[in-house]
């Protein structure tokens, strides 16, 4: 696991939490802040699984090149 999918999914979780706050208290900012941190939440993370497959091609073809010689 990477710091983008970390911090994304905390991203996620705050902003899930800061919109059942405006949505127990009637804000709409609230909501609409917690759903805007939601998404970006979502974002960090999808960048940080894209990432991390990145890394294991990158380690895979690495060993794979090791192997053949």
């Amino acid at each position: 696991m990477n710091k983008d999918q970390l911090k994304g999914s905390a991203k996620q979780a705050a902003g899930k939490v800061q919109s059942g706050v405006g949505k127990a208290t009637g804000s709409v900012e609230q909501r609409a802040k917690g759903a805007l941190k939601q998404a970006e939440g979502s974002a960090q993370k999808a960048f940080g699984d894209a990432r991390e497959e990145v890394d294991d091609a990158a380690d895979d073809a690495r060993a794979d090149r090791r192997d053949r010689h």
